[in-house]
């Protein structure tokens, strides 16, 4: 009985431990590298969003004016062999219009507008959709841009290219350090929003109903990819 009491009044003191604490693990050595990828492909995609507006003294005639004028360039559009589903709306709207003089607010009138996108699956035919557009009636072309119909594959092979980069630029250090790389740890990929570029536009007003077609050259297009490599050494 007297040993157990000892034991546990020392236990209380702190003399014995309860529990023995492990050993702390060092760190494990690391090297960590950026590495980037760029693929340079030729388009064979492009978007263009075009509009029309239409201004009259009521709502209602601008709005009417404008459903007719649209219709006809749609119909126009879808002739030159671009199917229904490669046309979107994405904007619609009516608003007032007013004159300001000697402070004060008039009713000029109303404007109506509407914006379609367009996806241009045969390259050689963006002038022509253009030009029949604005030909038909169409008040105005932007928002032009460049794309691969297999952006996947691209992707893929700007990203191989990255790691790629990444790996050597461990190994150099790995050289330069004395050590060398045991195994890999992890890869991060950076994505940016849209790492595709670049992105061409072109604006213009109402034009004749014999405009030629526009010259358009898409030129070539950068698929970037970046990482981040750790890597074990020894």
């Amino acid at each position: 009985m007297k040993t157990l009491a000892l034991t546990l009044a020392l236990t209380a003191m702190g003399a014995v431990p309860l529990f023995a604490q492990a050993p702390a693990t060092p760190p494990t050595p690391v090297i960590t590298t950026s590495g980037e990828g760029i693929v340079k492909r030729a388009p064979d995609r492009a978007w263009v969003t075009i509009a029309a507006e239409s201004r009259a003294r009521s709502a209602q005639d601008a709005q009417r004016m404008n459903t007719a004028a649209m219709t006809a360039v749609v119909d126009r559009i879808k002739s030159t062999g671009i199917p229904a589903e490669a046309i979107r709306t994405t904007g619609y709207n009516l608003q007032p219009e007013f004159d300001y003089a000697s402070g004060k607010q008039s009713l000029r009138g109303y404007v109506a507008r509407n914006q379609v996108e367009v996806r241009i699956d045969a390259l050689p035919k963006t002038g022509d959709v253009i030009a029949a557009a604005v030909g038909t009636g169409a008040t105005s072309v932007s928002g032009m841009r460049f794309d691969l119909k297999d952006r996947e594959s691209a992707e893929q092979e700007a990203l191989r290219l990255a790691v790629r980069d990444a790996r050597a630029r461990a190994d150099a250090a790995a050289s330069g350090a004395g050590v060398q790389i045991e195994r890999i740890m992890r890869i991060d990929e950076q994505r940016d929003v849209d790492n595709i570029r670049p992105m061409a536009g072109v604006a213009m007003m109402r034009a004749e109903a014999s405009a030629q077609p526009v010259p358009i050259e898409a030129g070539e297009i950068e698929i970037r990819a970046r990482v981040t490599l750790t890597a074990v050494i020894r």
